[in-house]
């Protein structure tokens, strides 16, 4: 092959990558690690996570790699091979005592520790859900010939069936945040699944139904709601530090009132970089939001959200362009878990929703949930690389 050859060859690689949304979590990236270094300036850490921050990143960039490379058909055979494992170690996690390999962190058992590397299967399990969905969803309407009620209902069914065991398994950790994401990757799913309103309306309705009423008896009736639903005591006090955090705030109130005062000191242009004066415990991880309010202000904080809007168009773009449902059902779960991941961070910090242990997408500290994330982009990239053409004009084509 002479250099000409080579040379065409190479330019027909690069044409195949999804330069835009590479740039966007470039730009993501240099957020997380210029944040995260800040957050380190209050003398509170020892060890330098900006650094880690940017290992996670390499680590995950080459996985997102090994993904693109893998086509989507061939992606689509490995989901059940990944659900059926990640639901072994989910269960192991559940039945091996403590001990150096599964860790109590922060009062929870949901981390595999090897060395210096800790795995969370929760997290990954996000991602492969996803993928599960999306074949079960794409076989279901290819051998549908006549679509009706009751082939809807059997889709619902479905999906019902393959998100239960994941779903109760992160439940058994006590990890309600990360059920709350699965349920709302469900809920995503459906709507673009072609499952009939007449079936999806009565169980939205009811699911909000149900929700007001446990708000409701979480105001009123504290200790009725602890006995029926098995609330536990430190989830009663984040809600009750969510609604009144300044009664709590010695308590379970005190990072959200420090979160609040942080953000809003900030003003519109904020404190300066790594001039942040807010005591805020942990605020590289779930709280990396009040960081960029309190030294960037309110257009620093434009401007990330700004930032997340962009990715998300252009992925729902990406979605709209590919005729094929494993990934345009793919792309719509992975874009409802961004969403779910985005507002109710950035809601926990401003008082707007309550506090879990959700992550900021790409931005917040974090290997496992980096990583899972960087597979979902992988597979993204891989949907691109593998038909280019599709996406060929994807700003400029006529609709």
């Amino acid at each position: 092959m002479n250099y000409s050859s080579r040379q065409q060859l190479d330019k027909h690689w690069l044409r195949k990558i999804d330069w835009i949304l590479v740039a966007t979590i470039t730009v993501l990236a240099i957020f997380s690690v210029l944040l995260i270094n800040s957050a380190m300036g209050g003398g509170q850490y020892s060890a330098n996570f900006g650094t880690r921050q940017i290992l996670y990143y390499i680590l995950g960039t080459i996985l997102a790699v090994i993904i693109m490379l893998i086509s989507p058909k061939k992606i689509k055979n490995y989901t059940y091979i990944l659900y059926i494992i990640f639901n072994i170690l989910l269960i192991g996690l559940l039945i091996i005592p403590e001990s150096p390999i599964t860790p109590i962190i922060n009062g929870a058992k949901s981390w595999y520790s090897f060395g210096p590397i800790s795995i969370q299967p929760s997290e990954f399990m996000k991602i492969i859900l996803i993928l599960v969905l999306a074949r079960v969803v794409a076989k279901h309407n290819q051998f549908t010939f006549n679509k009706s009620f009751q082939s809807d209902l059997l889709l619902f069914f479905k999906i019902i069936g393959v998100s239960l065991i994941p779903s109760m398994l992160i439940l058994f950790q006590n990890d309600l945040g990360t059920t709350l994401v699965l349920a709302a990757i469900i809920g995503g799913v459906m709507l673009v699944s072609g499952i009939t309103w007449r079936i999806l309306a009565p169980i939205f309705i009811t699911g909000m139904v149900i929700g007001a009423t446990v708000i409701l008896g979480i105001l009123y009736a504290p200790s009725l709601i602890e006995k029926l639903l098995g609330v536990q005591v430190y989830q009663m006090g984040r809600i009750n530090s969510w609604l009144d955090p300044y009664t709590y705030s010695s308590g379970d109130g005190y990072h959200l009132t420090e979160s609040l005062k942080a953000i809003g000191s900030g003003q519109l242009i904020g404190k300066g970089y790594n001039h942040g004066e807010v005591y805020i415990p942990e605020n590289h991880t779930d709280f990396i939001f009040s960081v960029i309010g309190e030294e960037m202000g309110f257009l620093g904080a434009v401007l990330l959200i700004l930032v997340f809007l962009f990715l998300i168009f252009h992925l729902i773009r990406l979605a709209t362009k590919t005729e094929d449902q494993f990934s345009k059902i793919f792309i719509a779960g992975y874009v409802t878990l961004l969403v779910f991941h985005i507002l109710q961070n950035i809601g926990m910090t401003i008082q707007l929703l309550p506090i879990t242990g959700i992550p900021l997408p790409f931005i917040s500290y974090g290997g496992s949930s980096l990583w899972s994330l960087m597979a979902g982009i992988g597979v993204i990239l891989s949907i691109y690389y593998h038909e280019p053409k599709k996406y060929k004009d994807l700003y400029y084509a006529k609709s």
